[in-house]
């Protein structure tokens, strides 16, 4: 054993003191029947009372081992690393302690697959729908002009379009899982430089002016900024989380609404960069799961404003790969700031 129970002597005294008194008795009427009883009896007790608590306790122990052993050994097939760690206890108190935690570790555990099991459900679904979506596009138009249902060689043309902007889509979904998978085992290599970040938000203004323009979108800075601002990042990936933030702030953005970009101190090395716009909104409930992957706020599943689903999920993995932090306010109505912080150039 490799631990005493201390408990089990007060047990084993008081069991001991029975035996002892109840065969003391015993033993003084077999020898006053017998006419032998003397003064000697007196040594009996002293003798009899130490070593039937030996005996007491060590059984005791040695029964309780064997049985608390069993329950470790049960555990142990269980995989309870903690237990296995530790000495066999045979302390009541201890070891009740213990399969308590075991418990509660245990139900945190199943509690955290079975919500992890959801989420793998719905990511499921969700890939599904959004594969489906752009595959059924494409064989519907290609399965109508193959069988020669459309005689009109525009409607033709304008079939064999609709049909490759689908293959676009389903190409773009693909890539965006690629790079994410790749962000999220880490292989993807970060080829970090200095650059001008006012610069580049200014370039990707450019690159969806026109988009922009289609709903009335101001896209501006909050302010002028004449001199440069230099940051230590990936260019070309910062490029990309300006693009999906900016994209969506117009996706969802009002009529005659403003995309506004704002670059601050953070702190004495890092700079923080806020998208802010005068949209939609996005409800508390949403905000913790927008950068899952797939997760739409809108429930319809109409998918109206297009895009592969996976363009948060890339800014959260992009922005944690430079080890910085992405944040996201929102009020349903209102409007939405997403902002991520990076790291300033010495």
């Amino acid at each position: 054993m490799q631990k005493s129970l201390k408990k089990t002597y007060k047990f084993a005294l008081k069991t001991s003191f029975y035996v002892t008194l109840f065969t003391t008795l015993l033993v003084s009427v077999f020898l006053y029947y017998y006419h032998t009883f003397n003064w000697q009896i007196i040594l009996f007790p002293i003798l009899c009372y130490p070593l039937c608590f030996v005996i007491i306790q060590y059984r005791v122990e040695r029964f309780i081992y064997r049985r608390v052993k069993k329950i470790y050994d049960e555990l142990t097939l269980l995989e309870s690393t903690d237990l296995r760690e530790q000495p066999i206890t045979t302390d009541m108190g201890t070891l009740t302690k213990e399969i308590d935690k075991y418990a509660r570790n245990k139900k945190i555990e199943i509690e955290t697959l079975k919500i992890r099991e959801e989420y793998r459900k719905e990511f499921i679904g969700n890939v599904s729908h959004e594969l489906k979506t752009p595959l059924f596009t494409v064989q519907g138009y290609i399965d109508t002009i193959k069988d020669g249902n459309v005689k009109d060689e525009k409607i033709r043309k304008k079939y064999l379009n609709r049909a490759s902007k689908g293959v676009e889509r389903l190409t773009y979904i693909i890539k965006d899982l690629d790079m994410i998978t790749k962000l999220e085992v880490g292989d993807l290599s970060l080829n970090k430089e200095e650059f001008d970040i006012v610069k580049l938000v200014q370039n990707v203004f450019e690159l969806f002016e026109m988009k922009a323009a289609k709903k009335n979108i101001t896209l501006t800075f909050d302010m002028d900024y004449p001199d440069p601002i230099m940051v230590y990042a990936d260019m070309e990936r910062i490029q990309q989380v300006l693009t999906n933030l900016i994209v969506n702030s117009i996706k969802y953005g009002r009529e005659k609404g403003t995309t506004e970009v704002s670059i601050e101190n953070l702190i004495k090395n890092k700079a923080i960069i806020r998208i802010t716009d005068n949209g939609e909104g996005i409800s508390t409930d949403n905000i913790p799961r927008l950068f899952e992957r797939f997760y739409r706020v809108d429930k319809s599943g109409s998918r109206k404003e297009g895009g592969s689903g996976l363009g948060l999920s890339i800014v959260k993995h992009i922005i944690e790969a430079h080890k910085e932090k992405v944040y996201v306010e929102s009020q349903l109505g209102v409007g939405s700031e997403f902002s991520f912080t990076l790291e300033k150039a010495k």
